[in-house]
């Protein structure tokens, strides 16, 4: 029990420097520390300062949601806010540790990587929403598109969610509101 700690202690540490300071301007020894610990520890969990990025990455939460948690059937409008809703929440609790990777992903590719795989992954969860909430009656490549086009919405106002500190809940509503409402008139011309 007392590694698990020290190990967290590490993890800690390493993601208030790495946010204070930046990954390359912040040397092991500062980690260890901070947390409390000798440096050959630092090593010994993670054997190279790149191996505490890729841990952090790790400690992202978890971006998938069941569509039967948010999906209202027949409401898209009310689904798609209900998954917007669970995300923006998921991402508050770990708003330090995302805005760190944001940052670091500009110089680190598996940081980079990391945050390319969540994006897709956020693709694919809108889709099923989507599919959910609509009983899979809507052209695929619409779906695509509005899946596509919803989670770099989401992307974004996550990213930039640390120069906005009030953020505009309205905002992303009114995105949410129009991909459904044309989602629903294409349907509807389509005759589905």
């Amino acid at each position: 029990m007392k590694e698990d700690s020290a190990k967290q202690r590490i993890l800690r540490a390493a993601e208030a420097l790495f946010a204070e300071s930046g990954f390359d301007a912040t040397p092991t020894s500062r980690i260890a520390e901070q947390a409390g610990v000798p440096k050959g520890l630092v090593h010994y969990y993670f054997r190279r300062k790149s191996d505490l990025l890729a841990a952090l990455v790790a400690e992202l939460p978890d971006a998938r949601i069941e569509p039967a948690v948010v999906v209202v059937p027949g409401d898209l409008a009310g689904s798609l806010r209900g998954l917007v809703g669970e995300l923006d929440r998921r991402f508050n609790r770990s708003l330090a540790l995302s805005h760190l990777l944001w940052r670091e992903a500009d110089t680190h590719r598996a940081v980079r990587d990391a945050l390319a795989e969540r994006f897709q992954q956020l693709v694919r969860q809108v889709k099923a929403v989507i599919v959910a909430a609509t009983g899979g009656k809507l052209a695929i490549a619409d779906v695509d598109s509005a899946s596509g086009l919803l989670a770099r919405a989401v992307s974004h106002r996550h990213a930039t969610a640390r120069h906005n500190e009030d953020g505009d809940p309205a905002e992303i509503d009114r995105e949410v509101a129009f991909i459904a409402e044309a989602l629903c008139s294409r349907s509807r011309a389509d005759g589905s």
